[in-house]
């Protein structure tokens, strides 16, 4: 698996303060159309976004193309963002968002005996190295993904996106305590999932 950063949302308590009027600022140029300030927000929390979208799909060309979704969406949603969450959080939402819109959309699929279908060489690892090496991740992502809404975004949030249990509770508006309860409720789920799957 490819090495990506850390989600930066767990930061010392004295460097949040100093961020976020850093962030505020950087906004308000944004908002009244400054190209450069856009440029830097980009710079700032590209890797970020790319790596918690490749947590998720596990895929980097994919985790690209939806990066550049997560900040088409964003800049038509920027007039709404209020910065009562930091920015990272904010697109880290958008990004999540994002992801399922794409697990959801109906896939095209073509006959392989479609004259349109192009040639492609295959350099990728055989069926035998995949399932070793991919067995386990994509057992558990698949049952992640059949956890309820709010449990579901709440473990990706956590584990694959790199919030604290803080900055998710503001993002959903409940207390920190709940969010931890839901992430216990979500371990007894994943494991009756995983159990029920070997029988």
């Amino acid at each position: 698996m490819a090495n990506v950063a850390e989600f930066p949302s767990r930061q010392p308590e004295h460097d949040a303060s100093a961020r976020w009027g850093e962030e505020h600022q950087l906004l308000d140029a944004i908002r009244s159309g400054d190209r450069s300030a856009a440029e830097e927000m980009v710079e700032r929390t590209y890797s970020a976004v790319f790596a918690s979208l490749f947590r998720l799909c596990a895929d980097s060309d994919l985790a690209a193309d939806l990066t550049q979704e997560t900040y088409q969406k964003a800049w038509a949603a920027l007039p709404k963002f209020d910065g009562r969450s930091q920015l990272f959080t904010w697109l880290y939402r958008i990004a999540y968002t994002t992801f399922l819109n794409h697990i959801r959309r109906p896939r095209r699929v073509l006959s392989m005996d479609d004259e349109k279908v192009p040639e492609v060489s295959d350099s990728a690892p055989t069926a035998e190295q995949m399932l070793a090496a991919n067995e386990e991740s994509e057992r558990l992502r698949a049952a992640v993904l059949r956890l309820p809404e709010d449990l579901r975004f709440t473990v990706m949030a956590h584990f694959w996106g790199g919030l604290a249990v803080k900055e998710i509770a503001r993002i959903e508006d409940i207390t920190s305590l709940a969010i931890r309860k839901r992430l216990h409720k979500a371990f007894s789920l994943l494991e009756a999932i995983l159990d029920e799957e070997w029988k």
